[in-house]
C-alpha cells in the first residue's frame, strides 16, 4: 500500500480545476460547462464506480473513484465562481452533518446495534425535512426528499421504505404476491381487451412498482439484482453468438429454435456449475 500523502493532493486538484475553467488559456469544453450539463457525468460516474465494485476490480474502483471526486471538484468550481460556495464549505457542511448524524460517536447518545443507528439516522433525516419544510409553502409529508432524478427501481423502494416507516406496508412477504398477481392480471386484462397504450403502460408501471416492493421485502436492491441479470443475459447471449460461429452459423442466419437450444445448454451447464 502506498505511503499517505499529504492533504496538498487535493489542493493541486483544486488548482487543476481552476486552470481548466480559467477563461484566460483553460479548456474550451470545461468552459462552456454549467450545473446542468455536468449532472449526467455525475451520474454516469457513480454507475461506474458501482460497476467496479461490482467486478470487484479495485484498480479501476480507484480511478473511478477520482473521476467521481472531480465531478465535486468541478461543481464547488463553478458555485465558487458564481459566489456561492466553495469546496471548503462543502467538506465544512459534510463534516457538521455527520457529526450531528452520529451522536453516538461524537456525543453522548447510546447506540449499541446498526438497526437502532440506521433507525436514529432515519429519525434525524426526518427532523431535518421536517426543518427545511418551514420555509416552503407546504405541508410536510413522509415521502418529502426522495430525488426524483433517482433510477426508477430504486426511487420505488426509497417511497416504499419511507411509507413503511409510517405504517403502511404489508406485514409479511404473502400480501406481496397476492397482489403481484393481481397486478399482472390488470396488466394481462388491459392486452386482451385492446386497451390503450397509455393504459397498458400504466397498468405495467404498477407491477414493475410491486415488483420492487417484493426486493425490498427480501432484502434485495431491485437495481443490483437487475444489472446482476443484466451481465447474465449479456454473458449467456455472447456465448450463444460464439457456439453458434464455432459451426459456421450466425444469428440472422439461425430460427429462433436453434438458438434456444443453444441457449437452454448455457442454461444447464450454469446450473451444474452453481
Amino acid at each position: 500500500m502506498s505511503q499517505p500523502k499529504s492533504s496538498t493532493s487535493i489542493n493541486q486538484l483544486l488548482d487543476i480545476m481552476e486552470k481548466l475553467r480559467n477563461p484566460d488559456g483553460g479548456c474550451p469544453w470545461d468552459l462552456e460547462q454549467n450545473f446542468e450539463t455536468i449532472a449526467p457525468h455525475t451520474i454516469e460516474e457513480a454507475y461506474e464506480v458501482a460497476e467496479a465494485i461490482a467486478r470487484n476490480d479495485m484498480a479501476e474502483l480507484k480511478d473511478e473513484l477520482g473521476d467521481l471526486m472531480f465531478q465535486v471538484v468541478f461543481y464547488a468550481q463553478m458555485a465558487k465562481e458564481a459566489g456561492d460556495f466553495d469546496f471548503n464549505d462543502v467538506i465544512e457542511a459534510i463534516s457538521e452533518k455527520m457529526i450531528r448524524r452520529h451522536p453516538h460517536v461524537f456525543g453522548t447518545a447510546d447506540i449499541a446495534t446498526a438497526e437502532a443507528q440506521t433507525t436514529a439516522w432515519e429519525e434525524t433525516k426526518a427532523q431535518e425535512r421536517a426543518e427545511k419544510t418551514k420555509h416552503m409553502d407546504k405541508a410536510p409529508s413522509a415521502l418529502d426528499g426522495v430525488a426524483e432524478t433517482l433510477p426508477a427501481l430504486t426511487r420505488a423502494v426509497k417511497l416504499q421504505k419511507r411509507a413503511a416507516r409510517v405504517g403502511f406496508d404489508w406485514p409479511s412477504i404473502t400480501p406481496v404476491f397476492d397482489k403481484i398477481e393481481e397486478e399482472l392480471g390488470e396488466l394481462r386484462a388491459e392486452i386482451d381487451e385492446n386497451g390503450s397504450k397509455d393504459r397498458i403502460a400504466e397498468e405495467y408501471g404498477d407491477l414493475l412498482f410491486v415488483l420492487a416492493n417484493l426486493g425490498r421485502h427480501l432484502e434485495l436492491d431491485p437495481e443490483t439484482v437487475l444489472r446482476a441479470a443484466n451481465r447474465k443475459f449479456m454473458r449467456r447471449f455472447q456465448t450463444v453468438e460464439k457456439r453458434l460461429e464455432n459451426k459456421g452459423k450466425f444469428l440472422d442466419q439461425c430460427s429462433l429454435e436453434e438458438m434456444d437450444d443453444v441457449w437452454n445448454e448455457i442454461r444447464a451447464e450454469d446450473k451444474i456449475n452453481q
